[in-house]
């Protein structure tokens, strides 16, 4: 059975080689990755690593730092427990399951290693099969990559269902690639596609694979998102990385019924968030990496030309870095001209939060909730949430608020809110907030269950940690 498979080598994009990376089956031949460049931290952008492959067995890795001596090395998300041996400048160590690691040398997290050991793709498209058109690398006019798919085929009479991109580099000419309902876009390893993926007023539409959309080359004010998901249904991505896109990773507006899997995103620019929704439902992430100059994840009701509200969000199992911003964010935006939104049935579960960095305290929060624009927000959880050491903000921020930068009108409501199975380990924590606007526009039913701050327990309202104030109302610890 395969265990390990590695992607054909890419050239054509920044790589990096402060880190040496192979991989092996224990005691097997030993197999070279790529470490490509991605940038990190919009306040002053630095150059870390990433490496990647697939597998579904044990596997050794050795990492080797060429920047000096290691004198510390930590391996993290820490919840994964990945022990090291150390020779030298080189570290080795056993993944007996897919994980997505961040390898830091003596401290270092902005010129570190991220380390993504994909599990082993299912039902791949074949290239030589009748129903893919397969695309060479090179500059490819849009028309050229989507009339064949709405041409029905001579030899069968029927239109081919996945565009596949082989790997190399390839160039969207006007970046947009608008993907027509039913299709399959496959990403193969190895490939690098600078453009971007619009699924619009469509449904049924898959993007997968192991390749990356590399859009580090486009200037922050041309906007373009990784994925964009508009007045749409049924949509997939599954596998891919994004790479320093301008603006959003995934853009979801007025659309239902995604799912997201496997998908890893770097960003470095200002906006540059990682999955927003506006008005969206039925919305699964699971099994991602997020490290973005912005919010790693937004949840919005009304905004821009997507109206309505937003429900019935999943996310789990997944890492998220906001070397600004919030990892986890609810609630700004809404319909203010009419009666606000409702945003509801969110939960997040079995997650690491592996950096919070804002130095606005406005902005700040690692899990937060602000209601806005007479937005009610309610029924969300929080379960098995594991919060790393961060360098500035708060483990929560749950409030009503009126943010003058935004927000035309204060928020309704927040109600119903459960915190259970929290951890921090770390400094630079202001206190966590949950505040009410006003008697009117309250926040209501908050429950607190084994939640620690450096392994105590908070047990009541009076911890240091915590600051409550009067428009919070019935706030439980159990």
């Amino acid at each position: 059975m395969m265990t390990i498979h590695t992607y054909p080598e890419l050239t054509g994009i920044p790589l990096r080689s402060d880190f040496s990376v192979r991989i092996r089956k224990p005691e097997g031949q030993w197999t070279a990755l790529q470490t490509f460049e991605v940038n990190v931290d919009m306040h002053n952008v630095r150059q870390a690593s990433l490496a990647s492959f697939d597998m579904d067995d044990n596997v050794e890795v050795e990492v080797t730092y060429h920047g000096g001596s290691i004198d510390t090395a930590v391996i993290r998300p820490l919840s994964y427990n990945v022990l090291y041996q150390q020779d030298g400048s080189t570290i080795r160590f056993l993944l007996d399951r897919p994980r997505k690691l961040s390898i830091e040398i003596n401290g270092e997290r902005f010129s570190n290693l991220h380390l993504f050991a994909n599990p082993l793709e299912q039902d791949a498209p074949n290239p030589e099969d009748s129903n893919v058109l397969v695309v060479k690398p090179g500059i490819h006019r849009t028309e050229h990559l989507l009339r064949p798919l709405t041409t029905p085929l001579q030899e069968t009479g029927a239109e081919p269902d996945i565009l596949y991109f082989l790997p190399g580099v390839h160039y969207i000419e006007e970046t947009l690639l608008r993907i027509p309902s039913g299709k399959t876009v496959y990403i193969a390893g190895g490939a690098a596609v600078a453009g971007s993926m619009v699924c619009d007023h469509v449904e049924n539409v898959t993007i997968r694979g192991r390749g990356m959309l590399y859009l580090a080359d486009f200037h922050r004010f041309s906007a373009f998102r990784g994925v964009r998901i508009l007045f749409s249904s049924n949509i997939e991505v599954e596998g891919i990385t994004t790479v320093n896109p301008p603006h959003y990773s995934i853009y979801i507006g007025k659309s239902d019924h995604i799912r997201i899997r496997n998908f890893k995103s770097f960003s470095c620019k200002g906006w540059s968030d990682g999955i927003d929704m506006m008005a969206s439902s039925h919305i699964d992430i699971d099994d991602s990496f997020l490290r973005t100059s912005d919010d790693c994840i937004a949840i919005y009701g009304s905004r821009w030309d997507y109206y309505g509200d937003s429900r019935n969000v999943t996310v789990r199992n997944s890492s998220f870095w906001a070397d600004v911003a919030h990892p986890l964010m609810i609630g700004t935006h809404g319909d203010h001209h009419h009666n606000g939104d409702t945003i509801e049935g969110i939960r997040f579960e079995n997650i690491d939060i592996l950096e919070h960095h804002e130095p606005q305290p406005n902005y700040q929060g690692a899990m937060t909730i602000n209601a806005g624009d007479l937005n009610t927000v309610r029924n969300v959880t929080y379960d098995n949430i594991r919060i790393e050491h961060f360098e500035l903000g708060r483990l929560f921020d749950i409030r009503v608020v009126w943010n003058k930068d935004y927000n035309p009108v204060p928020g309704n409501r927040i109600e119903n809110i459960v915190f259970q199975n929290i951890s921090y380990n770390g400094q630079n924590a202001n206190p966590s907030r949950i505040h009410g606007f006003s008697g009117e526009r309250p926040v209501v039913g908050v429950t607190i269950r084994n939640l620690t701050v450096n392994g105590q327990a908070v047990t009541d309202a009076s911890h240091p940690s915590l600051d409550i104030n009067e428009f919070a109302q019935h706030v439980a610890f159990e």
